[in-house]
């Protein structure tokens, strides 16, 4: 039978199906087959399910043809059964044949800033020295990939086949990606067995119900289907009980009629009612054992080239096929022909070096299923020889290795332990532990067991930490453990305890380790970790105690190592929460910072970087941590880590953007934030720092109702035992008083106040507990509400940075009376505006023009009022606008509707006196340089402050070389 009608058989009775496929095309092409457009119009998705055989390969086939006519870019792949623990084997058969074509050099331009991180997973060889992206980060630079191809070679048609073996890497990005095909030129089509979905798989089910439509299920021939197929192949003169018994055996299967019709030709039976018993006996040759008669028909030397195909899978190239099987590539070249002639393989059409292929996937199955258990054992140690010797790399042996009985063989635990550093390079953590799991079973050698254990639960961090720390705790047990692997072990278990929430046993092990170690650098890296994740511990008890301790060890320190240089940032966190001097916390955070601190090196953590960034933001100079935040955002996507690290990054400067008032860019990046966060998993605490900053953020842009029903949404989950920046339950507390519940206010608020307090955190810049809790006790207990206030007040002093000041007096003035009030109020706007928030200094200026018009001052009231609509319009808080515009009608005054500009920059007075300040200038010496006067100055520099974002105590750092000049001297005239 030629192949053009096998075709046209195998496409019996699918109409519906071809139909769908050409709407499709024309969706996605604009036209009809010979016509021309130069418009392209969005793709989508269309899926194709039933059982094995039932057609879904030949009517993706059939689309391959046809988006080829129409001029479509085609890219297809398919999944491998034994090829499912092989990471990213779909996405590299997709992108493999237009990468083989090209370069290195238009790889870098195809990929982009994604090489490194998208390299290893298309099958691209890089660096050793790179690290290992997070999965997220692999996905994300996957579609990036994918959505830069569609566009440069529109429209493209993406075909992947018997999707539900497809490895988990490929899977779970394409179920992530696939609902973006509907906003490009792309159209992606899929086929799957239902029956056959993993767990893992089950998302594809759902790739076309996501557009509104259902996958096109395939059904089986009908009687009449069957009789046509049966009467093309054996002739018209087939009778219609031999059609409908051919019917009835194989169900109307098209791949088991087209299968029986072929055995019944090759008998010379007869297609007449009288040959049915014949026929009876026929069937079983369709598939199982009659398939293997039928290979074993034809000879020894057939027979193993079969089986080492079915071994070797997406490998068997005919010269490694022959390898395996123990032939030349002469005879195997001849018993190649033999096994298409049979129709057990695929007939070849592409060069020599292509794989071999079955002529279906059910024919791969039985195959592999009938070796003999023991043989396949060794054919897939055969074959692992084979393809490392071929120089396909160890992730190729990977799968093969995995299916050898253990023996404690070296050599198979070094080539598992690269198959896993492979994996963990490609962004497949899941893969390499499989080895790895596999390498410890092996197992390894006696001096080689803790290495493995290490490796082992460095793979399973990212995704199971009760299993990392399992791993690593059993690595720490072994006797031949060396000091640094001892150290490495330890470090990661502490990481792991510490993100898992159990920063208790955290600093319990490295306090131990530490009390072990005979090298001083050890045992000073040791208590920079155990002072660290004490510090993180919310029910810490000896608070105090630690605070001295670390002082007294910081005092000695020089910043020469990175351990000292840890331990000095955990010393400037410390005197900030506690509220100690601005000036201590900063000089401690300049010598922890030294040239910069690395998000992403592997043996230090993230978590000090971050502190010292926190810290400059709580000292009034938050322009510094962005510039710090933005840095690790950027260091963290150069390396793909898309995951928690990026989260906290992302979140934490929408935080900053908050404390200086930039209301709608800290909303976007808190939820932003929260989005990454949660593919990681909710409730870690990069979650809910983004819940606790877009509750407040919520919150000062007035909108009090949708921060309830956010902050409901996560009332049911459970807060990490761990130090949250912003505080959690002081936020919950800040929106009890927001929605005006100034009893549930008092009660939470007070909790957090114990809290805080019995650590020692009495920053009232780190938490503003009593300045809320000062409030909610206003109307009940006045005289309380003012010690309280009074409290703060002293301790922002003492602390000294203007905007925690001017937030203190600002809550004492609001439980104040009569002249008191007013004194307080004009106070805090002083302070506010040497500081860098505009939310707050919005907010008090409102307060203080409010007080002013209530005792007869509207000239003085409406300057305030103005100056507060117009913070408060830069900073996006609606309410407060709002508030500001009606106290400027009850003044009589015109409440103006104002556009300011989000990104203005410096004006040519506010660069020349901020200059001036840089260099250390009083006010007093700008002024008189300048002509301005005091008040001029005062103003400008209030505006420098804001828009720069710091105090100016910062504006040397922020400036740059500009500041260090002197600047040029201009009249106030120009």
């Amino acid at each position: 039978m030629s192949r053009d009608n096998q075709a046209r058989l195998t496409l019996l009775e699918r109409e519906l199906e071809l139909g769908a496929v050409e709407g499709a095309l024309t969706d996605l092409c604009g036209t009809r087959p010979g016509e021309r457009s130069g418009t392209t119009h969005t793709g989508g998705v269309i899926a194709f399910a039933g059982p094995g055989g039932v057609g879904k390969t030949a009517v993706l086939a059939e689309m391959r043809r046809r988006a080829a006519a129409r001029g479509c870019t085609v890219l297809s792949a398919r999944g491998g059964e034994h090829e499912q623990g092989a990471a990213f084997h779909v996405v590299r058969q997709l992108f493999q044949p237009v990468l083989a074509a090209t370069g290195e050099e238009e790889h870098r331009r195809i990929l982009g800033g994604w090489y490194d991180i998208v390299a290893p997973a298309v099958g691209l060889v890089v660096s050793e020295g790179g690290g290992a992206p997070d999965p997220q980060g692999v996905r994300d630079g996957l579609d990036w990939l994918v959505t830069r191809y569609a566009v440069e070679h529109a429209p493209v048609v993406m075909i992947l086949d018997d999707v539900h073996w497809a490895d988990p890497e490929s899977l779970d990005w394409l179920t992530r990606f696939a609902p973006r095909a509907v906003d490009l030129p792309l159209l992606l089509a899929v086929g799957y067995r239902p029956e056959d979905l993993s767990a893992d798989a089950a998302g594809v089910r759902g790739l076309t119900e996501r557009q509104g439509s259902r996958p096109h299920v395939l059904v089986p021939l009908t009687p009449s289907g069957v009789g046509r197929v049966v009467r093309d192949v054996l002739g018209e003169e087939a009778d219609d009980s031999f059609c409908r018994e051919c019917w009835a055996m194989t169900g109307g299967n098209p791949f088991e009629v087209v299968e029986l019709t072929a055995k019944i030709r090759d008998r010379e039976l007869k297609p007449q009612s009288e040959n049915l018993p014949a026929l009876r006996e026929l069937v079983s040759s369709a598939k199982d054992s009659g398939l293997n008669d039928r290979l074993t028909r034809l000879g020894t030397a057939a027979v193993r080239l079969a089986w080492a195909v079915a071994v070797l899978g997406i490998e068997a190239t005919p010269a490694l096929s022959a390898s395996v099987a123990g032939l030349s590539e002469t005879e195997a070249t001849d018993v190649v022909g033999r096994l298409v002639d049979a129709r057990i393989l695929a007939p070849r059409g592409g060069p020599g070096k292509q794989p071999l292929e079955y002529l279906h996937p059910l024919i791969a199955t039985a195959i592999y299923q009938a070796i003999p258990g023991a043989l396949r054992v060794a054919m897939h140690g055969q074959a692992a020889t084979v393809v490392l010797g071929a120089g396909l790399g160890p992730t190729a042996a990977g799968r093969h290795l995995v299916e050898m009985h253990p023996e404690g063989d070296p050599w198979v635990v070094r080539h598992l332990r690269a198959a896993a550093r492979e994996y963990l390079r490609a962004g497949a953590p899941d893969a390499g532990r499989r080895c790895l799991a596999r390498a410890l079973r092996e197992p390894p050698a006696l001096e080689e067991r803790a290495a493995v254990l290490y490796e082992l639960g460095c793979s399973a961090q990212l995704t199971e930490p009760a299993v990392t720390i399992n791993h690593l705790r059993a690595a720490l047990d072994e006797p031949a453990l060396d000091t640094e692997l001892r150290e490495a072990i330890t470090y990661r278990l502490a990481q792991a305890y510490g993100h898992s929430g159990r920063m208790e046993e955290a600093a319990e092990i490295v306090a131990a380790e530490a009390g072990r170690a005979t090298s001083a650098r050890t045992r000073l890296r040791m208590q920079a970790e155990q002072f660290m994740w004490n510090m993180f511990r919310a029910d810490e008890k000896e608070s105090p105690a630690r605070s001295r301790r670390l002082a007294r060890l910081a005092e000695h320190l020089t910043g020469r190592g990175m351990a000292e240089r840890y331990l000095l940032g955990l010393r400037a966190w410390d005197a900030m929460t506690r509220g100690e001097p601005a000036t201590t916390a900063l000089y401690y955070a300049e010598e922890a910072l030294g040239d910069g601190l690395s998000w992403t090196d592997d043996d230090w953590g993230f978590e000090v970087p971050i502190l010292v960034a926190l810290i400059f933001l709580h000292c009034d100079q938050p322009g510094r941590a962005e510039d710090l935040f933005n840095k690790g955002i950027a260091e963290c996507e150069r390396k793909g880590w898309r995951g928690s690290h990026l989260a906290f990054g992302i979140t934490l400067l929408g935080y900053a953007r908050y404390r200086r008032g930039a209301l709608n860019e800290a909303e976007e990046l808190a939820r932003e934030g929260m989005r990454i966060a949660d593919l990681v998993g909710s409730s870690t605490p990069a979650h809910w720092t983004a819940v606790g900053t877009l509750i407040e953020t919520l919150i000062c842009r007035g909108r009090v109702r949708e921060a309830q029903e956010f902050a409901a949404g996560h009332g049911g989950e459970i807060l990490p035992q761990a130090v949250l920046c912003p505080d959690v339950p002081a936020v919950r507390g800040e929106l009890l008083l927001a929605a005006n519940m100034h009893r549930e206010a008092r009660h939470q608020l007070t909790e957090v106040g114990r809290r805080m307090d019995g650590r020692g955190m009495r920053n009232p810049a780190w938490c503003p507990w009593q300045l809320h809790l000062s409030q909610s006790l206003a109307l009940s207990e006045p005289r309380q509400a003012a010690e309280v206030a009074d409290d703060a007040v002293r301790r922002a002093r003492q602390f000294g940075t203007h905007s925690a000041v001017g937030r203190a007096l600002h809550t004492a003035a609001a439980v104040a009376h009569g002249s008191e009030r007013i004194k307080l109020l004009a106070e805090a706007v002083g302070h506010l505006e040497r500081s860098p928030s505009a939310y707050d200094l919005a907010v008090a200026l409102v307060d203080h023009g409010a007080a002013l018009r209530r005792i007869g001052l509207p000239q003085e009231a409406g300057d305030r009022l103005y100056r507060g609509l117009e913070g408060a319009v830069q900073c996006g808080a609606e309410a407060l606008a709002t508030r500001a515009r009606d106290e400027l009608s009850a003044a009589g005054l015109r409440p103006m509707q104002l556009r300011v500009d989000h990104t203005s920059p410096l004006t040519s007075q506010e660069q020349a006196v901020a200059e001036r300040a840089a260099q250390g200038w009083t006010d007093e010496r700008i002024c008189a340089e300048t002509g301005l006067s005091d008040r001029d100055v005062a103003r400008l520099l209030s505006g420098v402050y804001r828009k720069v974002g710091t105090d100016r105590t910062g504006l040397s750092k922020l400036l740059g070389p500009a500041a260090t000049a002197r600047p040029p001297v201009q009249s106030p005239d120009h």
